[in-house]
């Protein structure tokens, strides 16, 4: 970037995800490599809206549970919608957790339960986490899945 000014020199923009990010700038007077200064920066975005396990999905019996931590860093209140499903292997999904309500700015790890008894066979667990910042037609998404399906083994 090449300008003459005097003043400050605003440099802006937009994350497209969160996570740790490294840049220089670099100054220079008049091309003059004698009167230039670098600087660098280190800049951890974070999400606005995170979601986490706290008690990943297990089997108890003939039961699937657990629950998820979410946490709103936003200036905003969101307007969140939880949904845990059980996907069995033929496709077919069933809610094992659902709750909708204002998530207050600066919530940290409010934690979500979910579980429900289910028939026998393997099941994918996915938690979904959507949040609606009306106002500034904002709308955020965290996902959580199983890396395998979670086997119930009673009630064949």
């Amino acid at each position: 970037m090449q300008n003459d000014f005097a003043g400050s020199l605003k440099v802006h923009g937009q994350p497209l995800r969160s996570g740790e990010f490294q840049f220089t700038l670099s100054v220079t007077e008049n091309g003059n490599r004698e009167k230039a200064v670098q600087k660098g920066f280190v800049l951890r975005v974070l999400s606005a809206l995170t979601l986490n396990w706290k008690t990943p999905p297990r089997v108890d019996g003939n039961r699937i549970e657990g629950s998820v931590e979410v946490s709103n860093t936003s200036s905003d209140d969101m307007d969140l919608t939880f949904v845990a499903m059980a996907v069995a292997s033929n496709g077919r999904a069933t809610a094992i957790g659902y709750q909708h309500f204002v998530l207050q700015r600066g919530t940290i790890a409010m934690e979500l339960p979910f579980g429900e008894t289910l028939p026998y066979g393997g099941y994918v667990i996915h938690v979904d986490a959507v949040a609606e910042v009306a106002p500034k037609n904002l709308i955020y998404r965290q996902q959580l899945q199983t890396p395998s399906a979670l086997q119930v083994t009673v009630g064949q």
